[in-house]
């Protein structure tokens, strides 16, 4: 009895998906609960199994198709046999080859090949059919005059100014290929999230600079013990998230949303961090940042960072957020303007670090510098509280003990 394979629920808010890769092919057996094919969302690829054991008797929608939640993709007969070696999808492949290598043969010696004109063929045609070169005009040469009485004399015309040709362009060298390949249903969420962001939003952007040379010492006093401890590595991005974690408790607007007429403010912090997956840029949430401790947020963003590389971020996981948390720095971004990503209000941009003199009391000395951006909606955050928001994130990263004693 054949049975359909359905496009799934996949989650909140997502009614149409992209089919990818199908792991089986039409004619191969399947066994229950294994893999047929990809599933693509806005947010995260979802593996869909065979629902029972049978023969993938049916694709009735390839890789690349858009599609919708219930529609059907396939078909599986659980009366379907394992194919034999004759009628396996590689050999079926094979043949098809070959009929298709036939199919291109080139035709019979003695067959009259198709007549094609060329604009270079193009002539005028003779009396008798043939085509006949079209006679080139010639201009009229000088006059001469002769006189018995007189010395010859030769008298010519003026010539016109010779007029000047136009050379072609150089033809270019190299490739000119071009390729044209679909979005991917999360290439299409970005796109349409980063252009409400900008039309719905009052977005600004403020900057300042860090000095990290206390985070860059004690990362360096405590390397081996917190890796010994706590078997991951202390990273820039835990200072970051919990100086982001009391600096929207100090300023709540830049961790609240607009709901229509009305400013909601959350309690708590939920903090995107921005990771580059397998099939573009994910921001899974680190939910109640605040009660988490540095072990915490490194051994969460390592986890993070690892199962994007694979596509294997649940979807639960991308899900809400009151505020994110960018590194463009780790692709040696010096400084950027970073998009709010809605409902939230603000999002805080790194960059990397670099050495550059700065005077402190009264000296120039070299410090590793990183700027800051804050890109905040400027409808519920003034620039006032935008100023104090990241004041208070570099007070506490350039002197990351009072992080610890919440000073």
């Amino acid at each position: 009895m054949p049975v359909n394979l359905i496009v799934p629920e996949a989650g909140e808010s997502i009614s149409e998906v992209r089919i990818g890769e199908w792991r089986k092919s039409e004619g191969e057996y399947v066994n229950v609960e294994e893999v047929v094919v990809e599933i693509e969302t806005d947010k995260a690829a979802i593996e869909l199994p065979a629902p029972i054991s049978g023969t993938l008797v049916s694709i009735v929608m390839p890789e690349g198709e858009e599609a919708a939640i219930g529609d059907v993709i396939g078909v599986i007969d659980e009366n379907g046999k394992a194919p034999t070696a004759d009628s396996s999808p590689s050999a079926s492949k094979s043949t098809a080859k070959a009929m298709k290598t036939e199919d291109a043969a080139p035709a019979a010696v003695g067959s009259e090949p198709e007549s094609r004109v060329t604009p270079s063929d193009e002539s005028v045609p003779g009396a008798s059919g043939v085509a006949a070169p079209v006679a080139e005009a010639k201009a009229p040469g000088p006059t001469v005059v002769e006189d018995d009485a007189a010395p010859a004399a030769e008298t010519t015309q003026p010539k016109p100014p010779r007029q000047p040709v136009e050379a072609s362009p150089p033809a270019p060298v190299g490739s000119r290929e071009e390729e044209s390949v679909s979005m991917t249903p999360l290439r299409k969420v970005i796109a349409r999230n980063l252009v409400a962001a900008q039309q719905a939003a009052a977005l600004l952007t403020t900057f300042n600079e860090v000095d990290m040379t206390g985070v860059l010492e004690l990362r360096k006093r405590y390397r081996d013990s917190f890796v010994e401890r706590h078997g991951v590595k202390l990273g820039f991005m835990s200072f970051f998230v919990k100086a982001a974690v009391d600096a929207l408790q100090t300023v709540p607007a830049v961790n609240a949303r607009v709901d229509g007429t009305k400013i909601v403010y959350r309690k708590y912090q939920d903090i995107g961090i921005a990771i580059g997956g397998g099939r573009g840029l994910l921001v899974p949430v680190l939910r109640n940042a605040e009660s988490m401790s540095f072990a915490a947020i490194e051994l969460a963003i390592a986890d993070f960072a690892a199962r994007a590389a694979q596509n294997k971020i649940e979807l639960a996981e991308l899900q809400g957020g009151t505020f994110t948390i960018s590194n463009g720095g780790i692709y040696g971004s010096m400084l950027s303007t970073p998009i709010v990503n809605p409902p939230q209000s603000g999002i805080l941009g790194m960059h990397a670090i670099q050495d550059r003199p700065v005077a402190i009391d009264g000296q120039v000395v070299v410090r590793p510098m990183m700027y800051l951006a804050l890109t905040y909606d400027h409808r519920i955050v003034d620039g006032r509280e935008a100023v104090t928001f990241l004041r208070r994130i570099k007070d506490l990263v350039e002197l990351p003990e009072r992080i610890w004693l919440q000073l």
